[in-house]
């Protein structure tokens, strides 16, 4: 049983960090503005999706934080990952 489970959004893999960016800072707000009249909070939402810490940081972190066996999965080239770590 895994004891925690982080899904959360991540570092893009590399090849494909220009279009993500692209996609986040100029389509998503765009985006936001269209249908939500917010592009504003859509805008925040990239922004603080680059402040998250990347894998291995977050990994580091719950392994710090006393969790054995942390690990992590990428998902959809590492938009999002998934992290699990047990107490020990």
């Amino acid at each position: 049983v895994v004891d925690l489970l982080v899904l959360e959004f991540s570092k893009v893999w590399s090849p494909l960090s220009k279009v993500y960016d692209a996609y986040s800072f100029k389509l998503l707000p765009l985006m936001g503005k269209l249908l939500a009249k917010d592009a504003e909070s859509y805008q925040y939402l990239a922004e603080s999706i680059r402040m998250h810490p990347d894998q291995e940081t977050l990994k580091q972190m719950m392994s710090d934080a006393g969790l054995s066996k942390v690990d992590y999965y990428n998902l959809a080239a590492g938009v999002v990952a998934l992290h699990k770590g047990y107490k020990t």
